[in-house]
């Protein structure tokens, strides 16, 4: 796994309590890089650590719309048909 160092003095700047800090900043960096295109939804929710549900909703609470294309589409079809 890679690591991104951060300041300490910035770490310990952050208004959340420790147990809570790591698992906030994947949520954020997650969401952010999903927004942006630079993440696929698989690979941003992998970052943040939740499920398919979970991060669905996340994204839904913070406004950012899903990219879904062409071949999610056929899937969730394929599923439906099932």
């Amino acid at each position: 796994m890679t690591a991104i160092e951060i300041p300490e003095d910035v770490y310990d700047a952050l208004r959340l309590p420790e147990d809570e800090r790591e698992g906030v900043m994947r949520e954020e960096l997650a969401c952010l890089l999903y927004d942006r295109g630079v993440l696929s939804f698989g690979k941003a929710r992998e970052l943040a650590g939740l499920s398919k549900r979970d991060f669905s909703e996340l994204l839904g609470e913070r406004g950012i719309e899903r990219h879904y294309t062409d071949e999610e589409l056929d899937e969730d079809l394929d599923y439906a048909r099932r």
